[in-house]
């Protein structure tokens, strides 16, 4: 087998991870320095794991403790400079510099000084003290460094310029002005009330995110991503361009207990971007097939990251209704790159996997039915209505008796349970390490919140964004007025540049920050943009969340596209352009589901009418696009052809039974002339 084509090891996979994941850049240490860590960040699990069954504290106490283990893990986990990463001779304590350990004690001591004064902040918030505004300063200075040691500078420039602009309120340009507000204020708000660093995003992370993190680390070690792979080969992988499809329904299997679009990559792609290369496919459009499938685990229900708890807390309503919303707008990206893909074997003649190289579907499931248990009931208990970190709890309390089971059936009794044991404390450590990166940004995107809720750019923003679409929508409608007939109104038109604005902000900012971040970020500014245009609150925190996580896949920094390029040996630049282009569905059904809210099926203006013809006229659209961009539908297709189904897919996706009607006929009129051509493809190529 080449180089190209061979399975890569785990060691591989880890550093591939690694190289394109800057949350996965750990440093090496020594030996005193790894069991400290351990031990802290195996407490910091069985913390969670425990408030999880028996009650959560006190809300600041829970989110200090939370934060200060994270902080300090954090500052002996990620070297200050991508140089010293492996360098275990530094002057320092074990190997770890004295700065290093200072921020680390200082990190922790400023994350539990204001659980330790909280009695006495009824008093104090309005006019700090000295040590409230030192102490402040301190955890606001060591969460810069270490997001900027754990994810890069995108986040903590962000933050230095929302904070700057609280600063220097009076001197700012037009409608920007404000009274401003000094350093004392600053700290009041961000640091002592629960509108800053102590607000909802990292209640939402300490509460939620950690446990569910902690449950996909568990699921993965049980052997359910596994056995998602080899279900979705066994039932897919005979089709043409088999492992292509593997690749799209098993990453929306691991989207289903994983919300890291990395991840899921380096792990689904280890096995199906060499099998797609094997069979045919070009090396750039194998990575691009496992990205842009691996970027929509995130918007798979039921974990989706760390957002449908955000959308929780920010909207104030059940999980089951967020994950209700989430099912049919997933079901249309992974819908749109799997017609991609079909499409694209077709075209080319590509084979699937003969059924020598296919697992049997009964055999899959008879040797792993109990892997499927813990996230059946993770579904049931969150659907029931249970709380998430109960559900949380009951789920990876299931994963630990099927792992225990699972290693004495494999080692017998004793050695089976010391395996197991062992087993359990790794995937604790392991869960608590992965939300380390996660904490520290969480907490400092509750700065930019706070600056916003402090200054109220958000409205402000929001007047000058509807103010130029609406400028935009009066020019287009004037130069539509020479037409017979009225095609969109004003209103319908500003809407429209308002969404469009959004989006490229969205994935402007999604391209140097981290998805959850990204979302926090963009509904604080975004929402009153929406609101104003009367977009109901759950389609505005869709929207914005759809268009944030597809900065994974559009270049120039697409890391999950990389990260496949990585493992295929293809151009990253290359792939990322061709996973937007496969993701496209993913960018069409939020505008879909803001002009037709019926799509998510939990909205005020849901009927079964509404909801029938944005399915179907979304569904029809995105087949008429997808034969568009690859240039074939049962055959090649003529220019002609190619232009008129673009069009087709635009009126397909509009919301109105006539604009449907008319893209279906012709999609209707282009399947007619292909008809006696179907399956006339070019010739598999030689393997």
């Amino acid at each position: 087998m080449s180089e190209s084509t061979r399975v890569l090891t785990d060691e591989e996979i880890r550093r591939l991870e690694e190289e394109f994941d800057p949350e996965s850049r750990f440093r090496t240490v020594t030996k005193p320095v790894l069991i400290l860590s351990g031990v802290l960040l195996l407490l910091l699990s069985l913390y969670h794991f425990y408030t999880a069954g028996f009650g959560i504290p006190r809300a600041t106490t829970h989110r200090g403790v939370h934060m200060g283990i994270s902080l300090f893990v954090v500052f002996l986990s990620f070297a200050a400079l991508a140089r010293n990463r492996h360098h275990t001779d530094e002057p320092g304590v074990l190997g770890i510099p004295f700065y290093d350990w200072a921020l680390a004690i200082a990190g922790l001591v400023t994350s539990l000084y204001v659980p330790w004064i909280y009695d006495q902040l009824a008093f104090r918030i309005g006019n700090p003290s000295t040590l409230d505004i030192v102490m402040g300063t301190i955890l606001l200075i060591t969460l810069l460094e270490s997001v900027r040691r754990s994810m890069g500078w995108p986040l903590p420039l962000i933050a230095c310029l929302f904070i700057a602009y609280a600063y220097f309120g009076r001197s700012m340009p037009g409608i920007l002005v404000h009274p401003g507000a000094d350093w004392g204020n600053i700290i009041n708000h961000l640091y002592l009330s629960s509108q800053g660093i102590y607000g909802t995003a990292l209640g939402v992370i300490a509460t939620y995110v950690f446990h569910f993190v902690l449950f996909g680390v568990m699921a993965q070690k049980i052997g359910l991503g596994q056995l998602f792979i080899d279900l979705a080969t066994a039932l897919t992988g005979r089709f043409a361009g088999g492992p292509a499809k593997v690749s799209v329904i098993s990453s929306a299997m691991l989207g289903t207990i994983s919300g890291s679009s990395i991840a899921n990559t380096v792990t689904t792609g280890a096995l199906t971007i060499p099998a797609m290369i094997r069979i045919g496919f070009k090396k750039h459009f194998a990575a691009a097939v496992e990205a842009a499938s691996s970027t929509g685990g995130q918007i798979t229900p039921p974990v989706m990251g760390a957002v449908a708890f955000l959308m929780v807390e920010y909207l104030g309503i059940p999980l089951r209704t967020i994950l209700i919303a989430a099912i049919v707008p997933a079901f249309m990206h992974f819908f749109g790159v799997l017609v991609q893909v079909h499409l694209e074997a077709k075209r080319l003649g590509i084979r699937g996997l003969r059924e020598e190289e296919l697992p049997k579907a009964w055999k899959v499931l008879r040797e792993g039915w109990m892997s499927v248990f813990p996230l059946i009931l993770l579904v049931w208990m969150l659907m029931s209505g249970r709380t998430p970190f109960l559900s949380a709890f009951w789920a990876i309390t299931a994963c630990i008796v099927v792992f225990i089971i699972q290693r004495v059936q494999a080692a017998g009794g004793v050695k089976g349970l010391r395996d197991a044991a062992e087993g359990v404390v790794e995937g604790f450590i392991s869960g608590a390490r992965q939300s380390l990166s996660v904490t520290a940004a969480s907490a400092l995107v509750g700065v930019v919140i706070g600056v916003v809720t402090l200054t109220g750019v958000g409205f402000k923003i929001a007047f000058m964004v509807t103010s130029v679409a609406q400028g935009w929508a009066m020019s287009v409608h004037s130069a539509l007025g020479v037409l017979p007939f009225e095609i969109f109104t004003i209103g319908t038109l500003s809407l429209l540049f308002t969404l469009m604005l959004t989006a490229v902000v969205c994935v402007l900012m999604g391209c140097g920050v981290p998805t959850t971040a990204n979302y926090i970020i963009m509904i604080a500014v975004a929402a009153p943009v929406l609101g104003m245009m009367n977009v109901e609150p759950i389609v505005a925190h869709f929207f914005v969340f759809y268009f944030g996580v597809l900065a994974d896949v559009t270049p120039p920094v697409a890391l999950a596209a990389y990260a496949a390029a990585g493992i295929a040996g293809a151009n990253g630049f290359q792939a990322g352009n061709t996973a937007f282009r496969l993701s496209m569905g993913k960018a069409m059904v939020p505008f879909v589901f803001v002009f037709s809210p019926s799509l998510l099926i939990v909205t005020e203006a849901f009927t079964i009418q509404d909801f029938l013809l944005a399915f179907l006229g979304a569904t029809l659209g995105i087949l008429s696009l997808s034969a568009a961009i690859t240039n074939w539908l049962m055959a090649p297709l003529w220019k002609i052809e190619r232009v008129a189904l673009v069009i087709g897919a635009l009126l397909l996706i509009a919301p109105e039974l006539t604009s449907s009607l008319c893209g279906a006929a012709i999609l209707l009129a282009v399947t007619i002339r292909q008809w006696p051509l179907r399956d006339r493809g070019n010739p598999a190529p030689a393997e």
